[in-house]
């Protein structure tokens, strides 16, 4: 079985579904490792890093 880089990083809860077909390709062609760290940032990301919102604007600051 090939590895699947979409499916693997659906799997760990990337919303691919606005991704167009052109997308949706190139991300197939990622590799093992690269989905890996994506997989690493996203969870990084979700785990440390907080928003900050400037009042009146609502721009947000990351």
């Amino acid at each position: 079985m090939s590895f699947n880089a979409v499916q693997a990083l659906k799997a760990k809860g990337h919303d691919l579904g606005h991704a167009t077909e052109a997308q949706l390709s190139a991300i197939a062609t990622l590799s093992e490792a690269e989905v890996a760290v994506l997989n690493s940032l996203k969870e990084r990301l979700e785990g440390e890093v907080t928003a900050h919102v400037e009042e009146p604007t609502g721009v947000i600051v990351w």
